[in-house]
């Protein structure tokens, strides 16, 4: 069902334009144009109108089609946001477990709608608190994870076999996840009941994040492994959220994160085909995490984009025959990049947008920054303001009455075109390099970001782009904004809770889990039980991840200039 008109009636709009843009020129329009040259965050060059003749080769059926129907362009659900709204969860962690568990019974009783954890510093780097690696760092930018108890004190008095919980955490995943089920498992919940997400997406880090432990095969072996496991023991568990945000966050443009953040999914296929999953298996369970910036239209048609080649690759690359195989299911974070010192209130108004444009685009999940996150952990009152960003928008906009309310704009569905053409291109690149593995070997989506992130900070410094109370409309005024402050002591308190739980444990069961735990690295046999077995004989995260260290070396940074 194509779009395009009879060739009388594009003509007749082609020479309507062509009499228009001559008007123009006798009105020496383009001398009283605001800019020498209009473009998106990303840089992209944006035209001054756009018409049926940019669309001319679109087909409906193809390319738009409807919700739920390939190739998703609209919508994985048939009734998006009029069935069910998006799931309101902010991302939270703060001290110590029993600090953040306040937290997120505050945001649940203010009417989020899924649970999110940041991890510290520590944690993310798979070491303990009481490790000389860890000092200073204890509970600063997220939650400290030391063993299964604090794993319990995290989640106390929250329904996990009711409410799904996502966690950001990379290098110790395995560990993480492995102390999760086993908190639910002593709680008599049945790991085949709890829902959630693991982020669990390494070469992201390579690429950007660059929170490392071991180096790229290894890495990869572990999240095979647990997407193996996933598949078998955890049906409803989302084991990869495979990222595009902190490649964003890094500084690419919209088009680099839409290539190398499939560019990993397919990565991740590849392997777990490897290890003789089948894709209809464990596709359905593999989730994406994407940003939301500042640039509006790119990145709603950066989403729809998304979702149409996903569902091309799934479908015709690695021939799933499921069509859940073929959705692609992503959350959304605003863009933490865009937020900024100066006039920090100014940071409200980007997060709206931002959470605006990932609505409709059609995201499943949305976290919204708080205005003061530039500036330190986010306080009560500054997340709270942030959930009601999300329900303003969900219950007085009226934007979640219809679906895709911007399929068919002339400019929407030719970015969209735009964004999967050349996303296509990088990963025709990267498949031409040998695949994702071998591309970050060769350094070559790390000096693309580099590149692009080089080229935005020069526009902004030289004014070309604009960035409200920075470059432009900046005041000499400092605005007050109220700070949370952590107190010092929660270090120590949470070192004296780590070593108790070491001095009670049992030592001889501990060492036996733990060279069980090696021999299933050495052997490549899954590793996830093993891991779970660890947590519950109490062995810390760090003496999880030395096994790992032990087994598999150390990643250090090449570095890239």
């Amino acid at each position: 069902m194509a779009l395009t008109f009879d060739k009388k009636v594009f003509e007749d709009i082609k020479k309507a334009e062509d009499r228009w843009t001559e008007k123009l020129k006798s009105l020496k329009v383009d001398t009283c144009e605001r800019l020498e040259r209009f473009s998106t965050v990303s840089d992209r060059p944006i035209d001054r109108i756009y018409s049926p003749k940019d669309i001319r080769e679109q087909d409906f059926d193809r390319d738009i089609g409807f919700p739920a129907e390939f190739p998703f362009t609209r919508g994985v659900q048939p009734n998006m946001y009029r069935g069910r709204l998006w799931t309101m969860r902010m991302f939270a962690g703060l001290g110590t477990a029993r600090d953040t568990n306040k937290r997120f019974h505050l945001l649940v009783k203010e009417g989020q709608t899924g649970l999110s954890t940041a991890f510290d510093m520590p944690t993310l780097m798979g070491y303990d608190s009481d490790s000389q690696r860890a000092r200073g760092e204890c509970g600063k930018c997220g939650v400290a994870i030391d063993t299964l108890k604090d794993m319990e004190d995290l989640f106390e008095g929250l329904p996990i076999d009711k409410i799904t919980t996502s966690m950001t955490i990379n290098p110790p995943a395995s560990v993480v996840w492995a102390m999760y089920i086993a908190m639910a498992e002593n709680r008599g919940i049945d790991r085949n009941v709890i829902g959630g997400t693991i982020q669990n997406d390494m070469l992201k880090e390579f690429i950007a994040q660059k929170t490392f432990m071991c180096p790229p095969i290894p890495s990869v072996r572990l999240v095979t492994d647990t997407v193996e496991f996933g598949t078998r023991e955890v049906p409803r568990w989302n084991t990869i959220s495979i990222s595009g945000y902190h490649i964003r966050e890094a500084g690419s443009t919209a088009v680099q994160e839409l290539a190398f953040t499939l560019g990993d999914g397919i990565a991740y296929t590849q392997e777990a085909l490897k290890r003789g999953l089948d894709v209809d298996d464990f596709a359905p369970r593999f989730s994406f995490f994407f940003n939301s910036h500042l640039d509006f239209f790119e990145e709603i048609a950066k989403f729809r984009a998304a979702r149409r080649m996903w569902g091309k690759i799934m479908k015709d690359r690695f021939k799933a025959k499921n069509p859940r195989s073929w959705w692609l299911r992503f959350h959304t974070q605003t863009a933490g990049c865009s937020l900024t010192a100066q006039q920090p209130y100014n940071n409200v108004v980007r997060t709206t947008l931002q959470a605006l444009a990932a609505v409709l685009g059609g995201t499943q999940s949305l976290h919204t920054n708080s205005l003061d996150e530039v500036l330190a952990i986010p306080t009560e009152e500054a997340a709270t303001i942030a959930l009601r960003t999300q329900q303003i928008i969900a219950e007085e906009s009226g934007v979640a009455n219809t679906i895709d309310p911007v399929g068919g704009s002339y400019f929407i569905e030719k970015l969209t075109n735009q964004l999967e053409e050349e996303a296509f291109a990088i990963i025709q690149k990267i498949d031409d390099m040998g695949g994702m593995l071998s591309a970050i070997e060769k350094n070559y989506p790390q000096q693309e970001i580099a590149d692009a992130a080089y080229r935005y900070q020069r526009q902004v410094d030289s004014g070309e782009k604009t960035v409200v109370g920075v470059n432009k409309y900046a005041t000499s005024e400092t605005i007050p904004v109220e700070m949370l402050e952590l107190d010092e002591e929660l270090e120590r308190l949470q070192i004296e809770k780590t070593n108790r739980i070491k001095e009670q444990r049992n030592s001889a069961r501990l060492r036996e889990c733990l060279d069980r735990l090696e021999d299933s690295c050495r052997s490549a046999t899954n590793v996830m039980q093993p891991l779970i077995d660890a947590v519950k004989a109490d062995a810390t995260l760090q003496e999880c991840c030395d096994v790992y260290r032990k087994v598999f070396g150390e990643y250090r940074d090449p570095g890239i200039y």
